[in-house]
């Protein structure tokens, strides 16, 4: 493979167009594409200007800001340099900077040099949806001399401060309000302004325990080969973790594979996705989920398109795809997906920095590793560090749990997060994190904290049963470190919580509780605390 212009204003693509005839260009405009910006529908993309190229690049900067998951560094610079090639067999003019070819300290310096070799009189970049990218092309723009010119994404079904207008004036930023207004504003599910089926969310049917005796399909996979980007990756200094099979990244990289792993999705998986949503078990990683995060984030597939042909499919079957298992996946995407990146527009640069429950622990090292006596957290990291992967229960109420009852510090917890799951930009996980997950930011998000004990964890998954810890003991030496952390947390916390109003009745439980199993509680709590490596 191989994106080269080479000299000044020649293009040649060996790979495109088999080395023969050298075309003499002058490039008049210059735009650039993130790495996440992948969105081949993009009205930029409609009409062929030769005297406009596009730039793509993979970036020292993007490996550095956090410590990435392999996969994730691999996946992303496979389908960015698949959509190059898309853009090349289109006829746009594209210049692809690989990691091994990139000399440039930062993207500013790397724009700057482009300017400067074409002589380029215009500057065209799309909104980035990381505040940091954000920031920094904003201060270049200020320093060039040439007109510069922002565009959407045209991805999102909300522009970045619809959420901010739709709650002006109001006390809390209620998703489920947010969501009924989304619903009603696209006609999703909807007839005239009435939910479908007379409920708005199906949550409360979708928390079955997944059993064995019910199979779950096969997930759809894809070999894509990235040993090209191994040995890229192997000229230059750079920090990783995880694991990977370098020839076959099963990760649809491009809308054709997304658009395979979304039919599917619908066709197999969709019947069952809100009953088991929320399920574990240490059988099974992916059950009944789509797998379609990734393409969806880096903008390979629109979110409309997912959910109109998901919509489409239970009005074509609704006999076979009940309401309440489309419901819970358009609530996703419709709902949460558009709230957490209005609520992190809203709320940046202040929120990157919020720790409301004071929290200042460190990150214990079988988050890098997986090897911990927890059952649950030894699967969900473990497949985490495999697959850079774990669904949302297994990132909020086992993962993000633990962290918060241990008190570990959200800038710690963040950086994990971005760095290990394939999905993760800070624009969805941070909001997730810090605010769903950690509570750092005193319930701008979350309505509480989303803590529990053992119990929670053993209703929806299988792991309790193989743990070296006893689900139901709370003080023993071999009592799940959930139950103790847990009321712990409670107590430690109370300042900050105890006039949450949906915390009330675990406070009251907390009062009635003997002094002495609470300090039974406490003393197992600290023990666990003080040895939370051993664990």
């Amino acid at each position: 493979m191989s994106f080269c212009i080479k000299p000044p204003l020649l293009w040649r693509d060996p790979d495109i167009s088999g080395g023969g005839e050298v075309k003499k260009i002058e490039m008049k405009k210059l735009r650039l594409i993130l790495g996440d910006q992948l969105n081949i529908h993009h009205s930029w993309y409609q009409e062929v200007k030769e005297n406009t190229l596009y730039l793509l690049a993979e970036m020292s900067q993007e490996l550095s800001y956090v410590k990435h998951h392999i996969q994730k560094i691999a996946t992303f610079f496979l389908a960015m340099r698949d959509f190059g090639h898309q853009l090349q067999a289109k006829g746009h003019q594209v210049h692809y900077v690989k990691i091994s070819e990139n000399n440039w300290k930062d993207l500013p310096s790397l724009l700057h040099h482009f300017i400067e070799l074409y002589a380029i009189e215009k500057f065209e970049y799309q909104l980035p949806d990381e505040y940091r990218l954000e920031e920094q092309l904003k201060k270049f723009c200020h320093q060039i001399l040439i007109p510069n010119e922002a565009f959407d994404t045209e991805h999102f079904y909300t522009h970045r401060d619809e959420l901010t207008t739709f709650f002006a004036g109001k006390k809390q930023l209620l998703m489920e309000s947010f969501y009924r207004y989304m619903r009603k504003k696209h006609q999703v599910l909807m007839i005239g302004d009435q939910p479908l089926g007379g409920k708005w969310n199906f949550d409360h049917d979708n928390r079955k325990t997944w059993k064995e005796s019910f199979p779950v399909p096969k997930e759809i996979a894809f070999h894509n080969d990235a040993t090209a980007i191994q040995n890229d990756l192997q000229k230059v200094s750079y920090e990783s973790f995880g694991e990977i099979d370098w020839q076959n990244i099963s990760w649809p990289i491009n809308e054709q594979q997304a658009l395979a792993t979304l039919h599917y999705f619908i066709q197999n998986l969709l019947p069952y996705f809100g009953d088991y949503q929320d399920a574990m078990h240490t059988k099974e990683k992916y059950l009944f989920h789509s797998r379609l995060s990734f393409t969806l984030n880096a903008k390979i597939i629109s979110p409309k398109k997912v959910v109109d042909m998901v919509v489409e499919a239970y009005h074509q079957n609704p006999e076979v795809i009940a309401l309440s298992q489309v419901e819970g996946f358009v609530r996703q995407i419709i709902g949460w997906r558009e709230y957490v990146r209005g609520i992190y527009w809203k709320e940046m640069p202040a929120y990157g920095q919020k720790n409301e429950l004071q929290n200042y622990n460190r990150l214990p090292n079988y988050f890098w590793t997986g090897e911990t006596n927890m059952q649950c957290l030894k699967k969900s990291i473990g497949q985490s560090l495999t697959d850079s992967y774990a669904h949302h229960i297994q990132r909020l109420m086992v993962i993000g749990n633990f962290s918060l009852l241990t008190q570990i510090h959200p800038d710690e917890v963040d950086a994990w997060y971005l760095g290990v799951y394939i999905d993760a930009i800070e624009w969805v996980e941070m909001p997730n994190t810090r605010g769903m997950s950690q509570y750092a930011d005193g319930g701008i998000l979350a309505t509480k904290p989303y803590v529990s004990s053992g119990s929670y964890i053993n209703k929806m998954s299988n792991y309790c049963g193989s743990c070296a810890y006893k689900v139901k003991e709370k003080t023993s030496e071999n009592a799940c470190p959930f139950n103790s952390l847990y009321w712990h947390f409670l107590q430690e916390k109370q300042p900050y919580l105890q006039n949450n109003q949906r915390m009330q009745m675990m406070y009251a439980l907390l009062n009635k509780m003997p002094e002495s199993e609470k300090e039974a509680i406490q003393k197992r709590a600290i023990y666990l605390l003080e040895n939370i490596e051993n664990l």
